[in-house]
């Protein structure tokens, strides 16, 4: 296998990851207003993701620079493209990570709470608007250079792939905290997952079905199966009070979407409405020597993130409950 081809399923591997690990940070957030009647509760519910969600967000920072040293043609593309709604993405995290840290030093946290629904809904919507751009095609002229504007982002598929990633990751953080908390809480999150569920089901699955319909592939139909069966496993998990099952049924079928996007997107890395002008994995990447000591820099360090971020759940895997 070629190592531009290597790279572009080790990014679809690093955006699955950052999908399914901060998928739940967003959904914490959207839910909390919805979960937590009082400030004890509200508490409770920061602290399920208070020792993982930094760590969470490594995913995105490595998934940026792989993308910046592995495809430098693309990320150029993309972030002058792309950059009001990943200006966007990246205030409301900002946003976000210092009404995470602040909130429990101020003695009025109602802003600070106001912060973190607003910083985590945010990134939720506007990740899908900027995948289903990619898979779809923006305008771009002969130099790969985006030719639209901020509106031809907001199209209904996009608008779609956003409402669609809302609420599955909405769905994510609901069972999340069924699985993390007890009691009240866990009655209202697991009351929560179902309905959010058939919102994904209904969202995703129609954003998935227009996806393969315009640009699917044999491979990506199966793909797509797998995450419509994975949200009904949620589901189905959620009614039975199986919250291990229901979270890892949902996290299956995050991964599956992503693999749907990025299959149906190869071997392009950004597929232009004028196929002549689109960036693939061929005309967008680095050179051999620098692809090289990428791979040899990810055999190594890879094990080692990926071994902590296993411990440091493991010892915050207890449940919390109010108070």
């Amino acid at each position: 296998m070629e190592l531009t081809t290597v790279w572009f399923v080790l990014i679809a591997v690093l955006w699955t990851g950052y999908f399914v690990l901060e998928g739940f940070d967003f959904g914490v957030g959207v839910l909390m207003p919805l979960i937590a009647r009082d400030e004890a509760e509200r508490r409770a519910v920061v602290r399920t993701i208070g020792p993982v969600w930094d760590g969470n967000e490594v995913w995105l920072l490595v998934a940026g620079g792989a993308t910046f040293a592995a495809f430098p043609e693309w990320y150029a593309t993309l972030f002058s493209g792309f950059y009001v709604p990943l200006f966007l993405i990246l205030l409301a995290l900002i946003v976000r990570g210092v009404a995470l840290e602040y909130r429990g030093k101020s003695d009025s946290v109602k802003g600070w709470d106001r912060a973190f629904f607003w910083g985590s809904l945010g990134p939720a919507f506007l990740w899908g608007v900027a995948f289903a751009n990619i898979v779809r095609g923006v305008p771009l002229d002969s130099r790969h250079e985006y030719a639209g504007s901020l509106f031809d982002l907001l199209n209904p598929y996009a608008l779609l792939g956003g409402a669609a990633t809302l609420t599955l990751f909405t769905l994510h953080g609901a069972v999340f905290l069924a699985l993390r908390t007890e009691g009240v809480l866990r009655e209202a999150a697991a009351r929560v997952a179902r309905q959010a569920g058939l919102l994904a089901l209904g969202t995703g699955g129609a954003f998935l079905l227009l996806t393969q319909l315009d640009s699917g592939k044999p491979v990506t139909w199966g793909t797509a199966a797998v995450a419509a069966a994975g949200i009904a496993g949620a589901l189905a998990a959620t009614a039975r009070g199986r919250d291990g099952w229901a979270f890892t049924a949902n996290a299956v079928a995050i991964a599956a979407v992503t693999a749907t996007l990025f299959g149906n997107l190869w071997p392009n890395v950004m597929p232009a409405l004028d196929p002549a002008n689109s960036l693939t994995v061929a005309n967008a990447s680095s050179t051999p020597y620098t692809l090289t000591v990428m791979t040899w820099v990810a055999v190594i360090f890879t094990p080692v993130v990926l071994g902590y971020q296993a411990w440091t759940y493991w010892v915050f895997r207890k449940r919390l409950t109010a108070g």
